[in-house]
């Protein structure tokens, strides 16, 4: 047993003042400058109603709110717990596009139709992201519900504009 092992606070402790010992202080003098806040999720210009979606996914995937795959849309569908419904237009199965679009009058729920479904799975999160940032082994997806928004966005305000012009 080292010393590390024995007295690990003691350790982190005496690390860092010969890191601070090692380090001489310098004052840098900074002009004053304006700052202008920024979202992260508002690129410049107005966003299309796709790039408004793929950020409402993103927001909602990290804040679970989000649902994928027929089954637990179908559930979140029918129990009127989703916000928004995101059906690929290009699924095999006639039966589920019809299920999907009778749940969503039914309950009075936002219906978006996208064209391709392995953009959606993108969008939904279902692939694997390589380390130069790029989708990897991207798995399509036939339905995907917000079931929560997340917080407060230009995408969300977009989206809303969108149906609220329909």
């Amino acid at each position: 047993m080292d010393a590390m092992d024995a007295h690990p606070d003691r350790y982190l402790i005496s690390r860092t003042d010969q890191l601070l010992d090692n380090n001489p202080v310098v004052d840098v003098v900074v002009p004053q400058e304006t700052t202008v806040e920024v979202h992260a999720d508002a690129p410049a210009g107005t966003l299309t109603v796709e790039e408004a979606l793929e950020i409402v996914l993103k927001k909602a995937l990290v804040n679970d709110g989000l649902v994928r795959g027929v089954k637990e849309s179908v559930k979140a569908l029918d129990r009127k717990d989703a916000e928004l419904c995101v059906l690929c237009e290009t699924t095999e199965e006639a039966g589920i596009v019809s299920l999907v679009e009778a749940l969503c009058k039914e309950h009075q729920i936002r219906l978006i139709k996208v064209s391709d479904s392995k953009k959606l799975g993108e969008m939904a999160g279902l692939c694997k992201i390589d380390r130069e940032g790029n989708a990897r082994k991207i798995v399509g997806a036939s339905v995907v519900v917000v079931r929560k928004w997340g917080e407060e966005s230009v995408a969300r305000t977009t989206l809303l504009e969108h149906f609220g012009s329909q």
